[in-house]
């Protein structure tokens, strides 16, 4: 049997029309057949309210959401060789939750696919005391990698990849949960 953990799938657009729901919503067909986790949606865009209220709300569920998570992923495009502002804000916005647990990245873009923005990310994570995960799936010229209905043109080729992405997530965020588990955080920090 599975040990079972939550998984917070992060959005890393926050732009109205945003291709990063394509990609989502592609990734949550499959991913839950590859692993053994509660998968919780963390939006940046829930972030951009027009009342202090909503946004407070909405900050609650996020910080939550990022506490109860045992692993990240993290879907990104890539905007100009770098991440969205929209991720800095949410990653600088919630500072704790990120401690000991593995990270793991899809990205999307033109040529280089968000391959840039992950090589930042990767450097924030460490800062922040997370595990990056070596595997990565990426979508270079993702519009045309996907059909008019939203699906994958290779299907085969990326979903090979989405399950070496979430095997090598599962085993680090079941290790991480027990390592934690173990010591006390404020022992490490």
């Amino acid at each position: 049997m599975k040990t079972k953990f939550t998984l917070a799938l992060i959005y890393g657009s926050a732009r109205e029309g945003r291709f990063c729901d394509t990609v989502v919503d592609w990734i949550l067909v499959r991913l839950p057949d590859m692993v053994a986790a509660d998968i919780v949606l963390v939006d940046p865009a829930d972030l951009i309210a027009e009342s202090r209220i909503v946004r407070a709300e909405a900050e609650s569920r996020i910080a939550r959401d990022l506490a109860r998570a045992d692993a990240f992923l993290i879907v990104t495009p890539e905007y100009n060789h770098g991440y969205t502002a929209a991720l800095k804000e949410l990653i600088d916005s919630f500072y704790r939750p990120w401690w000991g647990k593995p990270v793991a990245f899809v990205s999307y873009g033109g040529i280089s696919g968000g391959l840039r923005a992950i090589e930042q990310l990767r450097q924030v994570f460490a800062e922040l005391g997370a595990a990056t995960i070596r595997e990565t799936l990426s979508f270079p010229h993702a519009v045309e990698r996907f059909d008019e209905t939203g699906d994958v043109r290779d299907p085969e080729r990326t979903i090979r990849q989405l399950e070496r992405l979430a095997k090598q997530l599962s085993w680090w965020a079941v290790t991480l949960k027990a390592g934690r588990e173990t010591v006390v955080l404020e022992e490490v920090a």
